[in-house]
């Protein structure tokens, strides 16, 4: 018997609607999920939106599960949490994570859902692949005990990274942005904040997530003689301009990058299925409850969009509820 669903595309760059989908029963090996959450990963999901991804970045920006393509029709994103209503008898009637677009019920393999821990609710567990990319971040970046750090940019990446620094021993965290409002959500995160004119200097790591050249400009000026700079945003096809001379080569300081879509070479031997069971296991700490800023019924996902891409709405991450469907 078929299953009907709802699943949110992108028309054309600025415009989206609910369409309906009707799903065929899951196969050997699939479950069929019903969807509790999903979530709007505000930076790229707002790029994609506008249609912004460039043209040499289509493959790599696919979402696991996306249909269609860029810069549309498409289906996209990644933070959905639901109930598998059928499938393997271990795991009908569990909470699981998928990598999946917004869409009230779906199919998929079995091996690409992930059980929510117990500990972890199922609104705050739509943050895993947040999280995910947090863990991979602070991977890639290896920060010691003792050292100082800021993190420029408090979207949802950058709140991610803060509240895993927030737990290093010894570590002084101080999060950066513009928005002064951001300041209630690094007291939540246990965290120093400061706006870009009055932050602290000669750090030995600076996460960059705002996505904006000013940003990361910022963060080489703040750093200490060969400090480094994670660079964490993503600019889609925006062109960015730094200034490179005096103090960038005498101080030695170094710009790297960090993507989620490849795990960390300095973790080789931690697979993509490690790396989201420890976002989901971090998840039960409540601390992360911060990055949870608004909720919207599915319904009304086009307009939601709509405000976030032009920014009338501000949210970290917004939550996206099926149950009044």
């Amino acid at each position: 018997m078929t299953v009907d669903a709802h699943a949110f595309w992108l028309r054309a760059p600025g415009e989206g609607e609910i369409r309906p989908v009707r799903l065929d029963p899951p196969g050997p090996g699939e479950v069929l999920v019903r969807t509790l959450f999903s979530g709007v990963s505000r930076g790229t999901e707002t790029l994609v939106y506008a249609g912004r991804v460039p043209a040499d970045q289509y493959a790599t920006m696919r979402a696991p599960f996306q249909s269609g393509d860029f810069p549309a029709p498409v289906k996209y994103g990644y933070l959905n949490v639901g109930t598998v209503e059928a499938g393997p008898p271990e795991l009908r009637g569990r909470t699981v994570f998928c990598l999946y677009p917004h869409q009230s019920a779906y199919v998929v393999p079995a091996d690409a859902v992930v059980v929510v821990p117990d500990g972890v609710p199922a609104e705050r567990a739509v943050l895993a692949g947040t999280v995910e990319t947090a863990v991979n971040a602070l991977w890639d970046a290896a920060p010691l005990v003792g050292d100082r750090v800021t993190v420029i940019g408090g979207g949802m990446v950058g709140c991610g990274v803060t509240a895993l620094l927030a737990r290093f021993p010894g570590v002084r965290v101080e999060l950066v942005d513009a928005d002064p409002a951001r300041a209630g959500v690094a007291e939540a995160l246990g965290v120093d904040f400061a706006l870009p004119a009055d932050a602290t200097g000669e750090r030995d790591l600076v996460v960059h997530a705002s996505a904006s050249a000013d940003g990361l400009q910022r963060g080489l000026d703040l750093l200490r003689p060969e400090g480094t700079v994670l660079e964490l945003s993503w600019y889609g096809d925006r062109p960015v301009t730094l200034a490179l001379g005096g103090a960038f080569h005498s101080r030695r300081l170094g710009i790297r990058s960090s993507q989620v879509g490849t795990v960390s070479p300095r973790r080789a031997d931690r697979g993509y299925a490690d790396r989201l069971a420890l976002a989901l296991d971090l998840l039960a700490d409540p601390a992360f409850d911060a990055l949870l800023t608004g909720r919207s019924r599915f319904t009304d996902l086009p307009d939601v969009l709509d405000r976030l891409a032009s920014g009338e709405l501000p949210a970290l991450c917004h939550l996206i509820t099926y149950g009044e469907e």
